[in-house]
């Protein structure tokens, strides 16, 4: 009966740990995505966010590498995996208070969807599980060192850092091609095929307009929508819109996922979308009276920077 005990919750404890590396893992690329959540709900700005969301998921990593190691899950591992989880609840709990049970909780990154309400259900399974493994175990009779553990805690921390670094001074490759040229506007105003080309509700061709070109199923065009509608919620007076290509029947899930009904768009398709963004999405373009001001991918996207350059014409 001992013996059936220790490899239940050998397995328990390494099938536990696995979960908590994977889901630090699928955060980690791309974490932009589980940054802005900490913005929404209101906790972070642009700058502390991805030092709190590398911070999460180290604790993931550590909590993970303790529980296949079974270490001291008594006294420490099982209570602060069980306190992590609790704060993994009390996150998604003010996540539905403020956009309703919608989009993708990002429990599992990108690589798994799951609203918010599946990934509190998630975590209370994950800590019924924690609860029985603290009850069937009383942890292998092994002993660590106490500087291994702390080393061990050190590097495990910054292996987010490493492996996806934060860059306040990232330049995007967009910078080295040619701006101060006239966008073809044109094309969205006189299109020659209407079925293709709605004519959008906003002047774009005159005054200032941060001007975005998105795929509905591209992946990197979805990060960029909702740190644009973050951006217009923070401030709404910033003038965004969004050029949209691809099926419309996948317009629903686009802004069920982005949740961004804060931003004007108007969709255009076939050879008008590729000459006006070109083959590389998504397309973010600072237009002042229709001139190509400054190109930026959604990385480089910053709202104090869009601030400045509408109060003062300084796109840098």
């Amino acid at each position: 009966m001992k013996i059936l005990k220790l490899i239940v919750s050998i397995l328990l404890s390494v099938a536990l740990g696995l979960v908590f590396i994977y889901s630090g893992y699928s955060k980690l690329f791309p974490i932009e995505t589980f940054e802005f959540t900490f913005v929404d709900i209101g906790i972070a700005n642009w700058y502390t966010a991805p030092v709190i969301a590398r911070i999460l998921i180290s604790l993931e990593f550590f909590i993970g590498v303790l529980l296949i190691a079974n270490y001291n899950l008594r006294k420490f591992t099982l209570p602060f995996t069980i306190g992590l989880l609790l704060f993994f609840i009390l996150y998604l709990s003010v996540q539905i208070a403020i956009g309703g049970n919608n989009g993708n909780c990002g429990c599992f990154g990108e690589s798994i969807r799951m609203t918010p309400l599946q990934g509190i259900l998630k975590n209370i399974a994950m800590i019924t599980i924690g609860v029985l493994l603290y009850i069937l175990s009383n942890g292998w009779k092994l002993k660590y060192n106490a500087l291994f553990t702390n080393l061990l805690a050190i590097t495990i921390t910054c292996v987010p850092f490493i492996f996806n670094p934060i860059d306040y001074a990232y330049t995007s490759n967009n910078l080295d091609e040619k701006v101060g040229y006239p966008l073809e506007l044109n094309l969205l105003f006189e299109p020659s095929d209407t079925s293709k080309v709605e004519i959008p509700s906003i002047e774009l061709r005159k005054n200032k307009h941060v001007l975005s070109f998105l795929s509905l199923t591209c992946q990197h065009c979805r990060v960029a929508a909702k740190k644009i509608r973050l951006i217009k919620r923070n401030n709404p007076d910033l003038p965004f819109y969004f050029i949209l290509n691809g099926d419309k029947s996948n317009y629903k899930e686009f802004i069920e996922d982005t949740k961004a009904t804060n931003i004007p768009s108007s969709f255009c398709l076939g050879k008008s979308f590729v000459q006006l963004s070109s083959a590389h999405l998504p397309r973010i373009y600072f237009i002042d009276n229709g001139m190509v001001i400054k190109k930026v991918d959604y990385y480089e996207l910053n709202q104090y920077i869009i601030e400045n350059w509408i109060k003062t014409g300084n796109p840098n």
